[in-house]
């Protein structure tokens, strides 16, 4: 396997920067750079110089061996000052050592990967991590890096594994009496698997919108103050505001933190009957907009009326303009701030709600393999309801259950997702 190299930091001009050398060659590539490394797992101040003898950098030094390194492999990091021209200098000079070449982007990672030191579902994790912009999302993700789903699957394999054996010693003396009656300890084995992966496959849903972000569509009629209050949210003016009726046409979205979820904030077009064509397409869109959000706040004017959409029990109801209007029960100004705090905390109290629902898995690809795990495991329960003498069709259904937990975590069936999942690493990652 090449040794490969990279900047593991940012570009530009910072304090320090991090280059990384992986490989069978690091441990050599790092002793020509710096004279004598450092002990394993030691950090030493060493003086990088080029071939020609020309002092490159001073640098702090750090050496892993293989087996007890980020990817597995040989691996020497090299600190050094976060200049453009030394970091290009040092790349350089590393590109001139024979047996050495640049990293493709993720490919330290996929090389933990291949060489056992993270399972797949802690690499999505690491993906994560480097993308988290919340509380919520960095939580979620160090839950995943830190191999929480991998250990769940583990629990549910060893468990099938555990039912499999069971089934199959039954298969084995077929013409012998067998002392004890395994159905009960399969079944019971079958079943806690089988509501474990029920309660995760639920969560599901949750998680995905931690990693990717709830939406919450802000809708009513014209004139009600809807551009003004996500112009207040936002800090900014995100939406233009007018007394005018329909000057919202498209759907404006706005990128929030709130109390560490992630949450986009729509602004639609006010929902009333119109003769214009553009605005008739603005209101369409805002209702379809609008109906596939998380959540709903309904600014209403005096009227009240929601006009082509109703709201469902989880919706905001509030009214608009409450600088300007009568006495409401709720009601919030986007011009003076007024309510606009207690429309925030019923919004997060909503979406935490919602969050606390999420289990380890995060993605659709997790799903599916549960789901694939589960339907088999139906199956396998379905065939020992007709008596042991259909073990061995269910023991192959077991079988089938394992190869979907594997898939979970990489073992088996996952060179078409690699190329996509890597393609979102960074270089030097």
């Amino acid at each position: 396997m090449d040794t490969i190299f990279a900047l593991a930091t940012a570009r530009g001009k910072a304090g320090v920067a991090v280059v990384r050398i992986s490989g069978p060659k690091a441990v050599e590539a790092g002793a020509a750079l710096t004279g004598v490394l450092p002990p394993p797992r030691r950090a030493g101040l060493r003086r990088l110089k080029e071939s020609g003898g020309e002092v490159l950098d001073e640098a702090l030094v750090l050496r892993f061996e293989k087996g007890a390194s980020f990817t597995g492999e040989d691996v020497v990091e090299l600190h050094c000052h976060g200049s453009p021209a030394t970091v290009t200098a040092l790349l350089r000079t590393l590109g001139d050592i024979d047996g050495l070449r640049l990293a493709e982007p993720g490919e330290f990672t996929r090389r933990a990967l291949e060489n056992g030191v993270l399972d797949l579902a802690q690499v999505e994790g690491l993906g994560d991590l480097l993308e988290a912009e919340t509380e919520a999302q960095r939580r979620q993700a160090l839950r995943v890096l830190s191999g929480a789903l991998g250990a769940r699957a583990e629990e549910w394999r060893s468990a099938l594994i555990r039912a499999a054996a069971l089934l199959e010693a039954v298969i084995d003396f077929a013409d012998e009496d067998v002392p004890v009656d395994v159905t009960p300890e399969v079944a019971d084995l079958l079943q806690g698997v089988a509501r474990s992966l029920e309660a995760e496959i639920a969560g599901v849903a949750a998680a995905e919108r931690i990693r990717e972000g709830f939406e919450v569509a802000i809708v009513g009629p014209p004139n009600a103050g809807k551009s003004t209050l996500l112009n207040h949210l936002a800090g900014r003016e995100a939406a233009i505001t007018s007394e005018h009726a329909g000057t919202t046409r498209d759907v404006i979205e706005v990128r929030m933190d709130l109390h560490g979820l992630p949450v986009t904030i729509l602004d639609t077009a006010g929902l009333r009957e119109s003769g214009d064509a553009v605005e008739t397409i603005g209101i369409e869109r805002a209702i379809a907009r609008a109906r596939s959000a998380d959540l709903r706040v309904f600014l209403l004017d005096a009227t009240g009326q929601t006009l082509g959409l109703e709201p469902a029990p989880e919706d905001i109801v509030v009214r608009g303009k409450a600088d300007i209007g009568g006495k409401a029960e709720f009601a919030v100004s986007g011009k003076t701030g007024e309510g606009v705090a207690e429309l925030v905390a019923r919004i997060t109290a909503r979406l935490e709600t919602r969050a606390a629902r999420a289990e380890t898995a995060t993605r659709e690809r997790h799903r599916l393999a549960m789901i694939r795990a589960q339907a088999a495991i139906a199956e396998a329960q379905n065939r020992l309801s007709l008596g042991l003498e259909a073990a061995e069709l269910a023991a192959e259904e077991l079988r089938s259950a394992i190869r979907a937990l594997d898939s979970l975590v990489g073992r088996v069936d996952v060179e078409h997702v690699l190329d996509e999942i890597f393609a979102r690493f960074c270089l030097g990652k």
